[in-house]
Protein backbone atom coordinates (compact mmCIF):
# COMPACT_ATOMS: atom_id res chain seq x y z
CA UNK A 1 0.00 0.00 0.00
CA UNK A 2 1.60 3.64 -0.97
CA UNK A 3 1.82 5.52 2.32
CA UNK A 4 1.91 9.71 2.11
CA UNK A 5 4.94 10.57 4.42
CA UNK A 6 3.84 14.30 4.44
CA UNK A 7 0.69 14.93 2.72
CA UNK A 8 -2.66 12.76 1.53
CA UNK A 9 -5.90 14.11 0.66
CA UNK A 10 -9.52 13.70 -0.45
CA UNK A 11 -12.40 15.70 -1.96
CA UNK A 12 -16.02 14.45 -2.54
CA UNK A 13 -17.05 15.30 -5.44
CA UNK A 14 -19.92 17.53 -6.00
CA UNK A 15 -23.23 16.09 -5.02
CA UNK A 16 -25.42 14.92 -7.90
CA UNK A 17 -28.81 15.42 -9.10
CA UNK A 18 -31.00 14.66 -5.79
CA UNK A 19 -27.84 14.41 -3.91
CA UNK A 20 -27.66 17.88 -2.63
CA UNK A 21 -26.49 18.24 0.96
CA UNK A 22 -28.15 21.13 3.14
CA UNK A 23 -26.04 23.66 4.56
CA UNK A 24 -24.08 22.41 7.86
CA UNK A 25 -24.69 18.86 7.06
CA UNK A 26 -21.88 16.32 7.89
CA UNK A 27 -20.31 14.95 5.04
CA UNK A 28 -17.46 12.64 7.42
CA UNK A 29 -17.70 11.29 10.80
CA UNK A 30 -15.83 8.93 13.00
CA UNK A 31 -16.41 8.60 16.84
CA UNK A 32 -13.99 6.61 18.67
CA UNK A 33 -11.91 5.81 15.88
CA UNK A 34 -9.01 3.66 17.27
CA UNK A 35 -6.16 2.06 14.91
CA UNK A 36 -2.99 -0.03 16.74
CA UNK A 37 -0.46 -1.12 15.54
CA UNK A 38 1.25 -3.61 17.80
CA UNK A 39 1.47 -2.03 21.49
CA UNK A 40 1.34 1.66 19.89
CA UNK A 41 -1.99 3.72 18.95
CA UNK A 42 -1.91 5.34 15.84
CA UNK A 43 -5.27 6.95 16.17
CA UNK A 44 -6.23 6.65 20.22
CA UNK A 45 -10.18 7.32 20.91
CA UNK A 46 -10.36 10.14 17.56
CA UNK A 47 -13.83 11.35 17.39
CA UNK A 48 -14.05 13.79 14.17
CA UNK A 49 -16.71 16.08 11.74
CA UNK A 50 -16.45 17.14 8.87
CA UNK A 51 -19.06 19.73 7.04
CA UNK A 52 -20.36 19.42 3.61
CA UNK A 53 -19.00 22.20 1.58
CA UNK A 54 -16.01 23.16 3.73
CA UNK A 55 -11.91 22.54 3.66
CA UNK A 56 -11.20 21.13 6.27
CA UNK A 57 -7.62 20.72 7.69
CA UNK A 58 -5.78 18.14 9.47
CA UNK A 59 -2.57 19.56 11.10
CA UNK A 60 0.01 17.68 13.12
CA UNK A 61 3.71 16.49 13.42
CA UNK A 62 4.79 13.09 11.68
CA UNK A 63 3.77 10.30 13.91
CA UNK A 64 0.25 12.19 15.12
CA UNK A 65 -1.78 9.80 13.50
CA UNK A 66 -2.93 12.41 10.12
CA UNK A 67 -2.61 9.75 8.09
CA UNK A 68 -4.07 6.97 9.43
CA UNK A 69 -7.51 8.86 9.94
CA UNK A 70 -7.47 9.55 6.32
CA UNK A 71 -6.63 6.32 5.05
CA UNK A 72 -9.63 5.26 7.21
CA UNK A 73 -11.61 7.29 5.94
CA UNK A 74 -10.79 6.36 2.55
CA UNK A 75 -11.68 2.73 3.18
CA UNK A 76 -7.85 1.91 2.82
CA UNK A 77 -7.44 0.25 6.48
CA UNK A 78 -10.19 -0.73 8.85
CA UNK A 79 -10.37 0.95 12.21
CA UNK A 80 -9.85 -1.56 15.78
CA UNK A 81 -12.74 0.35 17.03
CA UNK A 82 -14.96 2.89 16.08
CA UNK A 83 -17.44 4.09 13.93
CA UNK A 84 -17.44 6.07 10.65
CA UNK A 85 -19.57 7.25 7.62
CA UNK A 86 -18.41 9.10 4.69
CA UNK A 87 -21.40 11.16 2.61
CA UNK A 88 -24.03 9.10 4.89
CA UNK A 89 -22.64 5.44 3.95
CA UNK A 90 -20.23 3.27 5.60
CA UNK A 91 -17.62 1.35 3.64
CA UNK A 92 -18.86 -2.00 4.99
CA UNK A 93 -22.31 -1.61 2.97
CA UNK A 94 -21.34 0.83 0.15
CA UNK A 95 -18.07 0.66 -0.99
CA UNK A 96 -18.49 0.82 -4.64
CA UNK A 97 -21.20 3.81 -4.50
CA UNK A 98 -18.31 5.88 -2.35
CA UNK A 99 -15.62 5.34 -4.41
CA UNK A 100 -17.79 6.88 -7.50
CA UNK A 101 -18.12 9.65 -5.51
CA UNK A 102 -14.48 10.11 -4.02
CA UNK A 103 -11.16 11.56 -5.10
CA UNK A 104 -8.25 10.22 -3.88
CA UNK A 105 -4.41 11.10 -4.09
CA UNK A 106 -1.21 10.46 -1.63
CA UNK A 107 1.58 12.27 -2.23
CA UNK A 108 3.20 10.99 -5.00
CA UNK A 109 1.42 11.19 -8.47
CA UNK A 110 3.20 8.34 -10.88
CA UNK A 111 1.34 9.16 -14.68
CA UNK A 112 2.38 7.19 -17.97
CA UNK A 113 4.57 9.65 -19.34
CA UNK A 114 3.98 8.32 -23.04
CA UNK A 115 0.30 9.03 -22.64
CA UNK A 116 -0.41 12.61 -24.28
CA UNK A 117 -2.29 15.01 -21.62
CA UNK A 118 -5.78 14.35 -23.48
CA UNK A 119 -5.50 10.32 -23.00
CA UNK A 120 -4.45 10.62 -19.42
CA UNK A 121 -7.86 12.92 -18.62
CA UNK A 122 -10.24 9.71 -20.93
CA UNK A 123 -8.42 7.17 -19.17
CA UNK A 124 -9.14 8.47 -15.38
CA UNK A 125 -12.51 9.80 -16.28
CA UNK A 126 -13.42 6.66 -17.57
CA UNK A 127 -12.97 5.37 -13.78
CA UNK A 128 -16.17 7.48 -13.05
CA UNK A 129 -20.09 6.56 -14.44
CA UNK A 130 -20.62 10.92 -14.30
CA UNK A 131 -18.52 13.55 -14.04
CA UNK A 132 -17.03 16.55 -16.31
CA UNK A 133 -16.49 16.07 -20.37
CA UNK A 134 -12.56 15.71 -21.19
CA UNK A 135 -12.63 19.53 -22.73
CA UNK A 136 -13.94 20.63 -19.33
CA UNK A 137 -11.51 19.64 -17.28
CA UNK A 138 -8.60 20.40 -19.56
CA UNK A 139 -9.88 24.26 -19.54
CA UNK A 140 -10.11 24.13 -15.56
CA UNK A 141 -6.83 22.97 -15.55
CA UNK A 142 -5.58 25.95 -18.22
CA UNK A 143 -4.26 22.88 -20.23
CA UNK A 144 -5.81 23.17 -23.66
CA UNK A 145 -2.84 24.54 -25.39
CA UNK A 146 -1.05 20.90 -24.12
CA UNK A 147 -3.84 18.60 -25.33
CA UNK A 148 -1.67 16.37 -27.42
CA UNK A 149 1.66 16.70 -25.48
CA UNK A 150 3.03 14.03 -24.00
CA UNK A 151 3.05 14.21 -20.03
CA UNK A 152 6.40 13.29 -19.89
CA UNK A 153 7.03 17.05 -21.76
CA UNK A 154 5.33 18.80 -18.89
CA UNK A 155 6.50 20.89 -16.38
CA UNK A 156 6.20 20.17 -12.95
CA UNK A 157 3.44 22.55 -12.15
CA UNK A 158 1.90 21.76 -15.35
CA UNK A 159 1.80 17.81 -14.31
CA UNK A 160 0.50 19.20 -10.77
CA UNK A 161 -2.45 20.90 -12.33
CA UNK A 162 -2.93 17.65 -14.76
CA UNK A 163 -2.83 15.52 -11.17
CA UNK A 164 -5.45 17.96 -9.46
CA UNK A 165 -8.09 17.08 -11.30
CA UNK A 166 -7.72 13.38 -12.21
CA UNK A 167 -7.53 12.82 -8.57
CA UNK A 168 -8.67 15.91 -7.24
CA UNK A 169 -5.95 17.33 -4.89
CA UNK A 170 -1.97 16.90 -5.33
CA UNK A 171 0.91 17.83 -3.07
CA UNK A 172 2.16 21.02 -3.18
CA UNK A 173 5.67 19.97 -1.64
CA UNK A 174 8.61 21.09 -3.72
CA UNK A 175 6.31 23.62 -5.84
CA UNK A 176 7.44 27.18 -6.45
CA UNK A 177 5.23 30.27 -5.16
CA UNK A 178 3.09 30.95 -7.97
CA UNK A 179 2.54 26.91 -8.96
CA UNK A 180 1.01 26.30 -5.40
CA UNK A 181 -0.95 29.33 -5.80
CA UNK A 182 -2.49 28.05 -8.95
CA UNK A 183 -3.50 24.45 -7.28
CA UNK A 184 -4.67 26.78 -4.29
CA UNK A 185 -7.09 28.24 -7.01
CA UNK A 186 -8.30 25.36 -8.20
CA UNK A 187 -9.40 23.95 -4.97
CA UNK A 188 -10.96 27.01 -4.40
CA UNK A 189 -13.03 26.74 -7.57
CA UNK A 190 -13.64 23.05 -6.75
CA UNK A 191 -15.01 24.23 -3.24
CA UNK A 192 -17.05 27.13 -3.87
CA UNK A 193 -19.01 24.53 -6.41
CA UNK A 194 -19.87 22.50 -3.48
CA UNK A 195 -17.61 20.57 -2.84
CA UNK A 196 -15.63 19.05 0.21
CA UNK A 197 -12.47 19.02 0.83
CA UNK A 198 -10.58 16.76 3.78
CA UNK A 199 -6.66 18.58 3.32
CA UNK A 200 -3.19 17.87 5.33
CA UNK A 201 -0.43 19.74 5.22
CA UNK A 202 2.89 20.98 6.87
CA UNK A 203 2.39 24.04 5.15
CA UNK A 204 0.73 26.31 7.63
CA UNK A 205 0.00 29.16 5.40
CA UNK A 206 -1.93 26.66 2.87
CA UNK A 207 -4.14 25.47 6.21
CA UNK A 208 -4.31 29.53 6.82
CA UNK A 209 -5.30 30.31 3.20
CA UNK A 210 -7.54 27.28 2.64
CA UNK A 211 -9.33 26.22 5.51
CA UNK A 212 -12.94 26.82 6.86
CA UNK A 213 -11.55 24.86 9.92
CA UNK A 214 -8.49 23.18 11.12
CA UNK A 215 -7.96 20.46 13.74
CA UNK A 216 -4.46 19.70 15.39
CA UNK A 217 -3.63 16.29 15.67
CA UNK A 218 -0.65 14.46 18.31
CA UNK A 219 -0.19 11.08 19.75
CA UNK A 220 -3.26 10.33 17.93
CA UNK A 221 -6.10 12.38 19.43
CA UNK A 222 -7.35 15.86 18.31
CA UNK A 223 -6.07 18.61 20.82
CA UNK A 224 -7.49 21.72 19.02
CA UNK A 225 -10.16 22.32 16.95
CA UNK A 226 -12.05 25.32 15.42
CA UNK A 227 -11.37 28.23 12.52
CA UNK A 228 -7.77 29.55 12.09
CA UNK A 229 -8.40 32.66 13.10
CA UNK A 230 -10.20 31.40 16.35
CA UNK A 231 -7.20 28.92 16.96
CA UNK A 232 -4.36 31.47 16.48
CA UNK A 233 -7.01 33.48 18.77
CA UNK A 234 -6.94 30.99 21.56
CA UNK A 235 -3.18 31.77 22.47
CA UNK A 236 -4.09 35.68 23.84
CA UNK A 237 -1.54 37.16 22.37
CA UNK A 238 -1.02 38.31 18.50
CA UNK A 239 2.82 38.13 17.78
CA UNK A 240 5.56 36.17 18.59
CA UNK A 241 9.20 37.86 19.43
CA UNK A 242 12.03 35.14 18.94
CA UNK A 243 15.78 36.21 20.02
CA UNK A 244 18.93 34.88 20.99
CA UNK A 245 22.26 36.50 23.27
CA UNK A 246 25.78 36.31 22.32
CA UNK A 247 28.25 34.24 23.78
CA UNK A 248 27.22 33.14 27.61
CA UNK A 249 25.07 35.97 27.89
CA UNK A 250 21.70 34.93 29.69
CA UNK A 251 18.57 36.46 30.95
CA UNK A 252 16.07 34.64 33.61
CA UNK A 253 12.89 33.39 32.42
CA UNK A 254 11.05 35.16 35.08
CA UNK A 255 12.51 38.16 33.65
CA UNK A 256 10.97 37.65 30.59
CA UNK A 257 7.68 36.74 32.02
CA UNK A 258 7.67 40.03 33.80
CA UNK A 259 7.68 42.21 30.56
CA UNK A 260 4.88 44.19 29.68
CA UNK A 261 2.97 42.32 27.04
CA UNK A 262 3.99 38.74 27.69
CA UNK A 263 1.40 35.92 27.92
CA UNK A 264 4.10 33.26 27.17
CA UNK A 265 7.89 32.44 27.69
CA UNK A 266 9.86 29.62 25.88
CA UNK A 267 13.01 28.51 25.17
CA UNK A 268 15.01 25.99 23.22
CA UNK A 269 19.02 25.66 22.18
CA UNK A 270 19.97 28.65 22.97
CA UNK A 271 16.55 30.65 21.59
CA UNK A 272 14.03 32.48 23.36
CA UNK A 273 10.55 33.13 22.16
CA UNK A 274 7.92 35.31 23.37
CA UNK A 275 4.11 35.38 22.87
CA UNK A 276 3.45 38.74 23.21
CA UNK A 277 0.00 41.04 22.72
CA UNK A 278 1.55 43.85 21.64
CA UNK A 279 5.49 43.83 20.16
CA UNK A 280 5.67 46.97 20.29
CA UNK A 281 5.31 47.79 24.32
CA UNK A 282 6.98 44.21 24.68
CA UNK A 283 10.26 44.79 22.33
CA UNK A 284 11.81 48.01 24.07
CA UNK A 285 10.97 46.84 27.01
CA UNK A 286 13.11 43.85 25.99
CA UNK A 287 15.83 45.97 25.11
CA UNK A 288 16.00 47.85 27.99
CA UNK A 289 16.01 44.44 30.59
CA UNK A 290 19.49 43.76 28.16
CA UNK A 291 20.82 46.39 28.91
CA UNK A 292 20.78 46.87 32.16
CA UNK A 293 22.29 43.14 32.07
CA UNK A 294 24.95 44.03 29.44
CA UNK A 295 23.28 41.39 27.58
CA UNK A 296 23.81 41.28 23.66
CA UNK A 297 21.96 40.11 20.96
CA UNK A 298 22.70 37.83 18.41
CA UNK A 299 19.41 37.86 16.70
CA UNK A 300 16.02 38.99 17.12
CA UNK A 301 12.79 39.02 14.75
CA UNK A 302 8.78 39.46 15.43
CA UNK A 303 5.98 37.75 13.60
CA UNK A 304 2.22 37.64 13.49
CA UNK A 305 0.92 34.24 15.55
CA UNK A 306 0.75 31.44 13.59
CA UNK A 307 -0.84 27.46 13.74
CA UNK A 308 2.51 26.75 14.17
CA UNK A 309 2.70 28.60 17.32
CA UNK A 310 -0.44 27.30 18.54
CA UNK A 311 0.62 24.01 18.30
CA UNK A 312 4.36 24.85 19.96
CA UNK A 313 2.42 26.34 22.80
CA UNK A 314 0.17 23.29 23.15
CA UNK A 315 2.59 20.36 22.73
CA UNK A 316 6.55 22.49 23.33
CA UNK A 317 7.21 20.99 19.78
CA UNK A 318 7.32 21.97 15.90
CA UNK A 319 4.94 20.76 13.15
CA UNK A 320 7.40 19.79 11.32
CA UNK A 321 9.54 17.80 13.80
CA UNK A 322 11.00 14.33 12.72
Amino acid sequence: MFRSRWWVAVLWHNPGVGESHPFGAVAARCAGLVKRYGDVAAVAGLDLEVRAGECFGLLGPNGAGKTTTIEILEGLLEPDEGTLEVLGQRWSRGAGGLRQRLGIQLQETRLNERLTVEETVRLFRSFYLRGPAVDQVLGLVELEAKRGSWVGKLSGGQRQRLAVLLFLDEPTTGLDPQSRRQLWALLQRFRSQGGTILITTHYMEEAEALCDRVGIMDHGRLIALGSPRELVASLGASHVVQFALTGDDTIPLEQLRALPGVREVRSQNGTFSLTVSQSHVTIPALLAALGARAAGLSHLATHQATLEDLFVALTGRHLRDD
